[in-house]
């Protein structure tokens, strides 16, 4: 009989080999997308780990300049990145003070050679410009910076202590608490010009943006 052959098997043309095409072609997008999405991850990861080993979390800078009077003078400050801090370590005549610029906490933190107690206050808009410059800043590998003298600007902070505020240590940060310790923390405020017999400690300090500040402390009366 004509056509008594066994016919083919039908294509599958319609919905259902439709839908099955368009299932085939939406995994494939989806590898695809996985695909650039792990490729870009790992990119990102890798820049990453080379950008931090190029800029170190903790970076030790020396700073050399000449005071008002044009003495010479070194002080080493401590960047930690990861705390967002700026250490600075003063010497004078043996002695060291501490200056701490906690930008997480706003706060700023003096411990004054000889003192037993420290000093706080609230970090203000040019304390974050200052310590900002810190942070950007590239030095060569000895880690000293040389400011240039002609153009370094300096200015003077008068701090009256007030010495009936002590600071409850739990709400201070960790950094404060690990550079004080023990010691009573007394709350300061900038105050005018007082008196020059009521001074009794003045710490110098210098930025690498060329600022210079002499810190100076009095006791307020209660």
């Amino acid at each position: 009989m004509e056509g008594s052959g066994e016919s083919a098997p039908p294509t599958e043309r319609g919905p259902r080999g439709r839908s099955k095409a368009a299932t085939r072609i939406f995994w494939g997008f989806l590898a695809v997308a996985l695909l650039f999405s792990i490729v870009g991850i790992s990119v990102i990861g890798v820049l990453g780990w080379k950008d931090s080993k190029t800029k170190p979390l903790l970076q030790v800078v020396r700073l050399t300049y000449k005071n008002l009077q044009g003495s010479s003078v070194n002080q080493s400050a401590v960047t930690d990145k990861r705390r967002s801090t700026v250490t600075y370590r003063v010497t004078s005549r043996n002695q060291t003070s501490v200056v701490l610029f906690d930008s997480k906490h706003g706060l700023v933190c003096y411990k004054a050679a000889g003192e037993k107690s420290c000093f706080l206050r609230r970090m203000e808009m040019r304390d974050m410009e200052n310590i900002q410059s810190f942070l950007n800043i590239s030095v060569a590998k000895d880690g000293v910076l040389l400011l240039q003298n002609n153009r370094t600007r300096y200015y003077r902070e008068f701090l009256g202590v007030i010495g009936g505020r002590k600071v409850n240590h739990e709400f201070v940060g960790e950094p404060v608490q690990i550079l004080c310790g023990q010691l009573p923390i007394y709350w300061v405020k900038k105050s005018d010009v007082p008196t020059r017999r009521l001074i009794y400690l003045c710490i110098d300090i210098c930025f690498p943006n060329n600022i210079c500040v002499s810190v100076c402390f009095y006791y307020l009366p209660d």
